[in-house]
C-alpha cells in the first residue's frame, strides 16, 4: 500500500472505535505514560490538541499539569510555512480555533520544539520500528528537520501518540520523514531499536 492508501484504511479504524473505547483508551494511555516514567523524567513537554479522531491526550495533560510540568500546544505556522510553534499553557484563557479548526492557545513568544524535552507528536499510523504516518501536512517533519544532522544531544524525545489498531506492519519511509523514539498507544510503549 501506499502512503494515501495506507493513511485512508488507518484512518477508517480509528474512526470506527466507539465512543466507550475512546473514553477507556485515554485513561489506559495516562496509566502506560505514567508506568514508563514519562512525566516524571521530563520537564518541558510538548503536547497537542486532540481531534475527535484522535487519542484524546486530555487525561495525560491534566497530569503533567498537575505534577507541576511545563506543557506546551503547537501553532500552526502562517500559509506557506511549516515550522510549528509552541505555546506553554498557561491559566489565562487565550484559547482560539486555528485556520484548521483546532484549538491552540495563544502567546506573544511561542518557543520552537528544540526547547522542549519531550514531545508528544500524533500519528495516523506506526509500525514497530516507530516509523510515522502523518496526516501529509509536513509540519512536525518540517519542525524537526534539524535532528536529522543530530548525532548526539537530540531534543525532544519523540513520542508518537496513537490507537493500538493504527500500528501496521510496515509504514513506508520518505528521506524528509521524521522517526520517533517511541510510540506510545493505551496497551503499551514501543521503543525504536538503536543503531
Amino acid at each position: 500500500m501506499n502512503k494515501r492508501e495506507l493513511r485512508a484504511t488507518l484512518r477508517r479504524a480509528r474512526r470506527d472505535i466507539p465512543a466507550p473505547q475512546r473514553r477507556h483508551a485515554a485513561e489506559s494511555l495516562r496509566q502506560v505514560a505514567l508506568a514508563q516514567g514519562l512525566l516524571l523524567r521530563h520537564r518541558r513537554i510538548g503536547f497537542y490538541a486532540s481531534t475527535h479522531e484522535e487519542i484524546n491526550l486530555t487525561p495525560l495533560l491534566n497530569q503533567a499539569l498537575w505534577l507541576g510540568k511545563a506543557c506546551f500546544l503547537p501553532i500552526v505556522p502562517p500559509k506557506f510555512q511549516r515550522r510549528l510553534g509552541f505555546s506553554r499553557i498557561t491559566a489565562l484563557p487565550r484559547w482560539y480555533l486555528n485556520r484548521f479548526g483546532i484549538h491552540e492557545h495563544w502567546t506573544p513568544r511561542p518557543v520552537r520544539a528544540w526547547q522542549l524535552d519531550l514531545l508528544f507528536v500524533p500519528l495516523v499510523g506506526f509500525d514497530e520500528a516507530c516509523h510515522r504516518l502523518g496526516m501529509g501536512g509536513g509540519f512536525y517533519d518540517a519542525s524537526l528537520a534539524y535532528l536529522r544532522r543530530r548525532k548526539l544531544w537530540r531534543t525532544p524525545l519523540l513520542v508518537g501518540v496513537g490507537y493500538e489498531c493504527q500500528k501496521a506492519e510496515n509504514i513506508p519511509s520518505d528521506p524528509w520523514d521524521m522517526h520517533l523514539d517511541a510510540v506510545l498507544t493505551e496497551r503499551k510503549i514501543y521503543w525504536a531499536k538503536k543503531d
